[in-house]
């Protein structure tokens, strides 16, 4: 396997204390990563832009998942990104877009693209399958209460 560019080794490590520090909930150093947070969640079409945004987008997939973190499972580099193939996982602790807490686990496969403009990072694309995940969330909830959980997902 080729040594990576000094450039894709500053990329790397910007990618890798991003990863730790959201781990770490120091959403302070998370956001020094990059100089305007820009996220765009792909499975579900949302859109977190600047502080503000992305602060907000924190408090709620915290407070849903105060345990959430990552295990990488492959970094890979491309001409203007780095590409994170990962598992996270995490528990069901508070309500997330209607959702009660389940209280149940989860452990979703997914892949992100830290985008870059030079050494500088501009975005975090991340795309998971959803429905994979909210199956893991839905596990022991009674069927009927499914239809007012999902009506609830859907508004």
């Amino acid at each position: 396997m080729p040594t990576p560019t000094d450039l894709q080794a500053r990329r790397e490590r910007t990618v890798l204390d991003h990863f730790a520090d959201e781990t770490r909930q120091d959403f302070d150093a998370v956001l020094q990563t990059f100089p305007h947070p820009h996220y765009e969640i792909v499975a579900t079409g949302e859109v977190f832009d600047g502080q503000a945004a992305v602060r907000q987008y924190y408090a709620e997939t915290r407070a849903a998942f105060p345990d959430q973190r990552h295990e990488i499972i492959q970094l890979r580099h491309a001409e203007d990104a780095v590409v994170v193939e990962f598992w996270l996982l995490g528990t069901h602790r508070g309500a997330l877009k209607g959702l009660p807490a389940t209280g149940n686990t989860f452990r979703c496969r997914m892949v992100a693209f830290f985008i870059f403009e030079g050494d500088t990072l501009v975005c975090e694309r991340p795309y998971f399958d959803s429905l994979s995940l909210l199956k893991q969330l839905l596990v022991g909830v009674p069927p009927a209460a499914l239809p007012a959980i999902v009506g609830g997902l859907l508004a």
